[in-house]
């Protein structure tokens, strides 16, 4: 059985690389921002992975971070930020949520495979990635 991928973006062209990317090994679904995604969580479903972007409408990545690490049925999913958002305060965000990565945008796709991989196979490692 395939694991499945929840990828939160607002952008649609980006949804669609990724589900197109990752479509092949894993079962991939996609929310245009963190209140759609709570939504299809709140559901019974369980990702195995969550990539999300961070600046988005409504509930933004940050917000939908906090959600899960404060959130005993879901804080052991791995969560990849991907995001083209220069922060001063991603790397303490991604320390405080246990982010497994922080890879900005454009992004390389053999590296971001190589990362959501690992995350899935592995117990996730904080890092941040440029």
């Amino acid at each position: 059985m395939k694991k499945t991928i929840l990828v939160v973006d607002d952008s649609a062209p980006i949804r669609f690389l990724l589900e197109s990317i990752l479509g092949k090994q894993y079962k991939v679904f996609s929310a245009p921002d963190g209140l759609t995604a709570m939504m299809w969580l709140s559901k019974g479903n369980k990702p195995d992975l969550i990539i999300t972007d961070i600046q988005m409408p409504n509930i933004d990545g940050w917000e939908l971070v906090r959600y899960l690490s404060g959130n005993e049925m879901y804080d052991n999913i791995p969560v990849i930020v991907l995001s083209g958002a220069e922060e001063a305060n991603a790397h303490n965000n991604s320390l405080e949520y246990k982010v497994a990565e922080y890879i900005r945008k454009p992004f390389d796709p053999m590296k971001l495979m190589e990362s959501v991989n690992k995350c899935i196979t592995l117990q996730p490692v904080i890092t941040i990635a440029s």
